[in-house]
């Protein structure tokens, strides 16, 4: 064995044992101060040894180099030192502004967090409980999320509300939330008592009610008080039907998982969340692609100035279609989802406007249902107001990503690898391929990838977290975007 390979592995042993000591302190500070740590934007909770090192190897795309994994060590170590109240801490960020600093590590730590230390609250105050009303793709991934962030967030999953669907009915459920064809196995235990009508996931209960009408479940009698109710069923998208759940008892919030029809507020978070109100009871959360091309749309407004344009989206197909041919309302769906494309209308184009309500009357859109269960691209082919080249706009893109306000909506990838298969996981809003980008001077097209399942139901656990008024402060502070850096984009893993 040479020398190098000799010191390789020694190199390899070393990030192995740091990245050990390194996982036990991450769990620690997560569920006993709710301090959720991440690196350049990817998060360290339930990272095995291998998941860890191979974060600290992506920061390269950030800082031209591996990042220390025993830095980083030193300094949650010196976190886990301090009583820290609820927060989220990009460690990659907060390093490279220690490394800018003359001050020891718990000098520094210590100015730069004054304001969550001493801050830990009781574990019930504060805590708003949460309804999921509807259990099925978004229900059962809204529900993982919550589960996972249990102990934390301010929000505590208390409840699902469905139609009984027969005498096995509890135990169909919590199977569907245990096993995943798309997003894999549910990462812990499941409990079922089908007695008291309760799962038991990970130490957080969750009582099961069976209702039909929205307007009839008293939460209170199960001990849920003031509660934000997020209806997953798409059924009631008006004021009016929403607005049947206020009438049940232990309710005050409605959030809907689905474009809102009327004056109701459509929120893409990150992009006009700010309008979120204590007073507002009824919200929706918009659409899985209002969600991913809004962010972008945004930052190349802001920049360049967006004249108009035409949205494609090449969606998966939906539980709306059917398996084989059969009737259906809806022109073409009523063909087979997993033998055809099929050419359909989407409104998301439309409703940025919503959000944005600068781009109204800019965007066309249409859709194409594709025969993959989940991962779909939007094509924004848009006319810019100032001429720009190709790598202009993915360096800005690409900046967006990991130094501005939308770095937890926007990500970016430049890998001539990547496929939908890639993107299934994905917690951003949308992912530019950078590879894809087109530039005619003024003329661009961009893609736009997003996992339309798990991707928007993170975005609807940061609208819940805005409307429960949970208040988690980020380090370190992140203002708007800086200069473009003007340089060939690196490429960012798969």
């Amino acid at each position: 064995m040479t020398e190098a390979t000799t010191a390789r592995l020694d190199e390899w042993a070393k990030k192995q044992t740091a990245a050990e000591d390194l996982i036990p302190l991450v769990g620690r500070l997560y569920r006993n101060n709710d301090v959720l740590l991440t690196l350049f934007g990817r998060s360290l909770q339930g990272k095995s040894v291998t998941g860890m090192i191979k974060a600290h190897r992506y920061a390269r795309h950030f800082l031209g180099e591996e990042l220390d994994i025993e830095t980083t060590l030193e300094v949650v170590r010196a976190l886990a030192d301090l009583d820290l109240g609820p927060a989220r801490i990009d460690l990659g960020r907060l390093i490279v502004k220690l490394n800018q600093q003359s001050a020891s590590t718990a000098d520094f730590l210590a100015a730069e967090l004054d304001q969550v230390i001493g801050a830990q609250s009781s574990d019930d105050e504060g805590v708003r409980d949460v309804v999921l009303y509807g259990f099925g793709r978004i229900g059962r991934l809204l529900a993982r999320i919550l589960i996972d962030r249990a102990g934390g967030t301010g929000m505590r999953l208390r409840a699902i509300v469905v139609r009984r669907g027969g005498e096995n009915d509890i135990v169909k459920r919590a199977s569907l939330l245990r096993r995943d064809s798309v997003h894999g196995k549910f990462d812990g235990s499941i409990v079922v008592d089908e007695e008291n009508n309760t799962i038991l996931a990970n130490g957080t209960l969750i009582q099961v009610i069976y209702s039909d009408d929205p307007s009839q479940v008293d939460y209170t009698a199960y001990g849920i008080n003031d509660a934000i109710i997020v209806d997953n069923t798409g059924k009631w998208r008006d004021e009016e039907g929403l607005s049947k759940h206020l009438q049940s008892k232990g309710a005050s919030k409605v959030l809907l998982t689905a474009p809102g029809k009327g004056d109701i507020k459509n929120i893409v978070f990150g992009v006009n969340d700010s309008d979120i109100t204590d007073a507002d009871t009824i919200l929706s959360a918009a659409s899985c692609t209002t969600n991913a091309i809004t962010p972008v749309l945004k930052a190349l407004n802001d920049r360049f100035g967006v004249r108009n344009g035409h949205v494609e989206t090449v969606h998966s197909f939906t539980n709306d279609q059917n398996l084989i041919d059969n009737f259906h309302k809806g022109s073409r769906r009523g063909r087979a989802a997993g033998l055809n494309m099929v050419l359909t209308e989407t409104g998301a184009a439309k409703a940025v406007a919503k959000a944005l309500p600068e781009l109204k009357g800019k965007l066309s859109g249409n859709a194409i249902r594709v025969p993959t269960p989940n991962v779909s691209m939007a094509i924004l082919n848009l006319n810019l107001e100032t001429p720009t080249t190709v790598d202009e706009l993915n360096a800005f893109l690409r900046e967006t990503s990991m130094n501005s306000p939308l770095r937890n909506q926007v990500d970016y990838v430049a890998s001539p690898e990547l496929v939908s298969t890639d993107l299934v996981g994905s917690k951003r809003a949308g992912v530019v391929d950078g590879l894809a980008t087109i530039v005619d001077e003024d003329r661009v097209v961009v893609y736009v990838w997003y996992d339309n399942e798990f991707g928007y139901s993170c975005q609807v656990i940061r609208c819940v977290a805005e409307m429960a008024d949970v208040d988690t402060p980020a380090f370190p502070v992140v203002e708007q975007a800086e200069a473009v850096v003007e340089a060939e984009p690196e490429v960012a893993p798969v």
